[in-house]
Formats: structure tokens, sequence, C-alpha cells
């Protein structure tokens, strides 16, 4: 026992220890990426607190500063470093609607507190985690005396990188990466792989950042429950440099208040070798999040879902009937069923058709679909836009449970400020409370809070089918905008307006993760031939117990493989098509599967369907159209014979 206590001391102290130049430093659990801090002139500031980043001894970032800038005066310099704690975890906790079964959270962590040389001597706390997967650091304001209420007006928080890098834009959550695509819709194209010097105010995260072939990085953040949304713009006077600003509604600087002690969200710079790596590896946002807060989960559960666009009793039974016929879990009643949507006078308390989209007002019992569907097995979720969402949400949420509802969508949340992102996340808090899940739609991206209430299935954040998004912009999104959590894509099957194949769409919905899956978003039960290829969509789950990146370029081709029990489900696209080769070695070894391939028609007119005896041996040889896709399901079959 006392050599173990011996052991992690001389550890903890390995942890973070003073460099030759009087530094801090923090290495990951793998030695390979090393964060450093310091107390450094910047201009006519002294010692203002800064930090840098390498990963297998390459920089990442240069010397970015740090700091906070309060209404009354800054706090960004003048510092000293008046204490220092190191400490290691490593533990393995078990997500519950996730890309995989066990996630590690495994990081080295140094804590720096500082205080002011002058008066009146404020005080400043920095964190670091060192991951193997990524950096991350949050700054908290200790109780002090002379510092109860604050206003944050911005943060001096930079990343500072060593060259005019290449990096993929969107000015928007549900942003537009296809900059050919943004071009022929008359708008300037900032967006998609633009270098750092083109990058306007306002960039989302995460910003994924190509310093070299095998070197790759995304600014983010995670835990933002009760703080301004962090976005990112030049930072004046510095070349390749990026700062931090506090987002309100209108990419407008914020501001946060509270009391002390309050901690920031955190500010994460997530590294690989590769663009396949990275996501892999973006189970550290839930990692930067507080466990599970929720004592029963049971009630909690995913699945796919389909829109019911009638507003009817009977649209809303045929949907359920489709549902159980093709393998989906609930139905969805979107916008109207309660009048029009952006109303402030709209009740959602009680069904009120809006006669834009039904003008038949007693076509729609939804008592009586509730009823029906949860004698199926099949649950209703219900739409409600903000305006209902601020004036009744403590009414209608024990009512929708009264109800019998499984799940509510939130409908274009305000989103940005610190008000409205803590006003959302009690949302989510209270949904909880009536054991409700919940779909956030529109501008709001996910930091990893399904980790604490995994009610959140789900968020929209993202061009999805609705906004019919080219090949390009597809194959660019499991790099960007799937690095921060599940995305609702909203898929459908047939419209003119598709850009991609069929085959695309089965394959990007094994690639884009969302524990609820919107399906046959523009389709209706009647206008649905029962076609073979929805074989792949009945059999596809939406949480995984493993998932591997098998091949993955930013734009171009992106190969995912992902595990449910023992069956293995693959989807690959590729904008411009071409012969596509995926070895197998991901199967269980010493077993022989049944591949079930789903490719696009030559035409590209529908999906065609292939079987194959394969084992992890084989390599899956074919061709694949260009804005097409191919779509696999692996059965186990026999036991091999020696």
């Amino acid at each position: 026992m006392n050599h173990m206590i011996k052991y992690t001391v001389i550890a903890l102290a390995m942890l973070a220890c003073r460099t030759a130049s009087s530094a801090l430093e923090l290495k990951s659990p793998d030695g390979k990426l090393v964060i450093r801090f310091d107390l450094k002139t910047v201009g006519e500031l002294k010692d203002c607190p800064v930090y840098s980043l390498s990963f297998q001894e390459r920089p990442v970032l240069a010397d970015s500063r740090l700091g906070l800038e309060l209404s009354d005066c800054p706090l960004n310099s003048d510092f000293q470093i008046i204490g220092q704690k190191a400490s290691t975890a490593d533990s393995t906790w078990k997500p519950i609607l996730a890309e995989r079964q066990t996630i590690r959270d495994h990081f080295n962590q140094m804590v720096v507190d500082l205080q002011e040389t002058r008066p009146p001597l404020r005080r400043l706390q920095l964190t670091f985690r060192a991951y193997d997967e990524g950096a991350a650091f949050c700054y908290t304001l200790p109780a002090q005396a002379g510092l109860t209420n604050f206003v944050i007006t911005r943060e001096s928080t930079q990343f500072a990188f060593i060259c005019d890098h290449t990096a993929w834009a969107t000015y928007q959550a549900q942003g537009n990466y296809d900059p050919d695509d943004v071009r022929q819709k008359g708008q300037l194209p900032l967006c998609g792989p633009v270098l750092l010097s083109q990058i306007q105010p306002g960039v989302e995260r995460p910003l994924t950042v190509r310093m070299h072939d095998d070197l790759y990085a995304a600014i983010t953040e995670a835990r933002l429950v009760d703080y301004a949304r962090m976005k990112l713009r030049p930072a004046s006077g510095a070349a390749n440099t990026l700062e931090a600003f506090l987002d309100a509604e209108r990419d407008v600087n914020g501001e946060v208040t509270g009391q002390t002690p309050f901690t920031s969200s955190w500010r994460v710079v997530m590294v690989a070798s590769s663009p396949a790596k990275l996501l892999e590896q973006n189970y550290l946002i839930l990692n930067l999040n507080d466990p599970c807060a929720l004592a029963d989960t049971s009630w909690i559960k995913p699945g796919k879902v389909i829109r019911e666009m009638s507003l009817t009793t009977v649209g809303g039974k045929a949907c359920i009937d489709f549902a159980m016929q093709h393998g989906l879990q609930f139905i969805e009643y979107d916008a109207g069923w309660y009048g029009s949507e952006n109303d402030t006078n709209a009740d959602a308390r009680k069904v009120h058709l809006d006669p834009r989209r039904n003008p038949n007002p007693d076509s729609l019992n939804l008592h009586e679909v509730i009823d029906y569907g949860n004698t199926k097995g099949i649950g209703v979720i219900l739409y409600v836009n903000h305006e209902a969402l601020e004036q009744q949400l403590d009414e209608i949420l024990p009512l929708y449970e009264q109800w019998g509802v499984k799940g509510v969508k939130y409908g274009f949340v305000n989103v940005g400020s610190q008000h409205w992102t803590a006003w959302l996340h009690e949302a989510i808090r209270k949904a909880a409370a009536h054991k409700l899940m919940v779909d956030i739609h529109d501008e709001f991206r996910s930091t990893g809070y399904q980790r604490t209430y995994p009610n959140l299935i789900t968020v929209e954040g993202i061009r999805g089918n609705e906004e019919f998004p080219t090949p390009v912009h597809n194959a660019t999104l499991p790099f960007t905008r799937f690095l921060t959590g599940p995305a609702d894509y909203t898929f459908c099957w047939r419209d003119a307006r598709l850009k991609v194949t069929q085959a695309h769409q089965l394959a990007i919905s094994t690639i884009f993760f969302s524990p609820w899956q919107f399906l046959f978003w523009y389709d209706k039960p009647a206008s649905l031939n029962d076609e073979p290829a929805f074989d792949y969509w009945k059999h596809l789950p939406t949480t995984w117990d493993e998932t591997r990146v098998l091949q993955g370029e930013i734009g171009g081709r992106v190969v995912v493989a992902r595990r449910k029990g023992a069956e293995w489900f693959v989807g690959a696209i590729s904008p411009s098509g071409g012969k596509v080769q995926i070895p197998l070695a991901f199967l269980e070894p010493g077993k022989e599967f049944t591949a079930e391939i789903y490719f696009d028609k030559p035409d590209a007119k529908g999906v065609q369907i292939e079987e194959r005896a394969v084992n992890s041996k084989s390599v899956l040889d074919t061709d694949m159209l260009s804005n097409g896709g191919i779509a696999v399901r692996f059965i186990p079959t026999r036991k091999a014979t020696k």
C-alpha cells in the first residue's frame, strides 16, 4: 500500500512540472500530447497567462493568450502563480445511448491558481486536462473577498496556430460546408475548406483544422450549460490566430453574469493523426460533462421515427401501422397540431389545427392516436415551438406525461446567450422529471449534456435533408458537426430535390449518429411502396456497441462500420464515386457472415441488393456511383470450419 502511495505521488509530480523556462507542463497519459502554461509579456501587458499545445513533438498551437475581461477591469495580466495541483483519473463508464458500449475517461489534470500582483489582488483559477484525444481547459472565479457578483464581457482566450492552415468553416449551426453549393446560391464562398486568414467573425464550432496530412485539430467546447455559447473570430493583430467570443442571439458579443464561485464551459482542442481518428474519439466531449444525474433511465429509448404530415387521426394510425411493419419505434406530429407555431397565442395544451396545414378542425383526435400507438408499442412525439415552450413549459410537460406522450421536439429555440443557454438546459431537466425525451431543433448544437441528462436524445444543429444538401456537404459532416455529438438529419426517401441517391441515404443513416433517426421526412406511408431496400432501415439500430471509422477524407470518401450485438453495419459514401475496397478485418475472426449489400442501380433510380459470404479475411470490392453510396449489413451465419 505504501509503495502505491509513493508511486502515485511521483506520478502526479511528473504530470505538471516546471521546465527549464519556468513554464508548467502537462502531458497526456500516453505522453504524446503536451500542454505548456506560462506567464509572459504580451505587447505592453506583463505576466499574461498563455498556453501552447503540441502532439507527437509537433506544434499544434503556439503561445495563446488566456484570461477574462470583467465589466470593471480585465483579469488577464499582472499575475503570479500562487498554487498548482496535479492529478490523474482513469475510469470506464457506460453511456445510455451512444456510439459505443463503454467509454474510457483517462486524463491528467493540472489546476493553476493565479493572483494579481496589484490591487485588488483578484484570483483566477485555470484547469487544464490532457487526454490522449485532445486538450481542454476552463476558467474558475473562486469565492473571494471583493468579487462576489461579476459580469464577464469577453474572454481573452486564443488559439494561435503556427501557419495559415486549412479549416472547414461554416457560420451557422445549420450551415453549408460545400463552397460550390454556396457559390451557386449567390452567397460568399467563405464556408468549407478555407485558410485561417480567410475566416470571418462568427465561425461555428467545432472548427476542424488540417495542419499536415497526418495532423488534424478541432476547436470546440463542452459542458455548455450556464454560459454564453462560444464562437470564433480572427484575433486582432495576431496572424493565424482565432479568439473565442461570447455569443448572444445574433453573433454579437454576449455577457456572462453570476456569483463566485463560478466555472466556465470547457474550451476543447481535439487532436488526432487523421479525420477518421477525430471522429472515432468524439467521446472526448462526453467525458468533459458530468455523469448521469438520473437514477432511473429505463424509460429512455432510442429508435426510428416517421413524421405524420396530414395532422389527422387516420394519418397517425397509418404511420403507426407503417412503423410496426418497417421496424420503427415512434411517430411524430410536427408543427401545426396546436395552431400556427409562430403565433404567440397558440396553446400547446390542446389540439387546434393550423388551417393552412389542415383546414378540417375535427380530423385529429390526438388522444386516440396516442392510445393506439401505446397499445402497438409505438410512441408519439409532439413538436412544440419555442413561443409556446417559453410560456407554457411548466404546464405542458406534466400534461404530456399524463397523455402518454414519449417525447417533445423543441422547435426554433433561442440560442447563443447565457440566458437562453441556461433556460434550454433547465427545460431538458424539467422534461426528465416527467419522463419525457427531448429532440432540440434548429440552431442548437450539442456540447455533451446528453451524458448528464440522457433524455436529451438528439439535436438538429445541422444542414439536413430539409435543405437537400450536396454529397460533398454530407461527406464533410462526420469530421465537423458530428465531432460534438448526435444530429437529427431528417432523412427522406423520395423527393425530386434530393442531390444524392437512395443508397446514399441508406449509407449516411449508418455514418451519421442519432439515437432518434427521423426517416421518410417528406414521405407518407400511402406514397411508399413496400420496397426491399427498406429492410436495411428496418434492421438498422440507432445506438451502437462499437464504432470504427475505416476511411475518412473530409468532403471525400467516408466509410464507417458500427456493431450492435453480433451484427455489423457499414455505410460508405464518396461524392466522386469509383471503386470501393473495404477490408473486413473488423469482423470477428473465425466466423462467417452473410453480407447484405445495398447499392445503387446503374441508372441511380433505386437500390439493388446482393448477398455475399464473407469473413474477417475478405475485402468487399465493389463500385459506387458518383453522389451514391453503399450500405452493408453483416449477419453471422455459422462457425467457420477448420
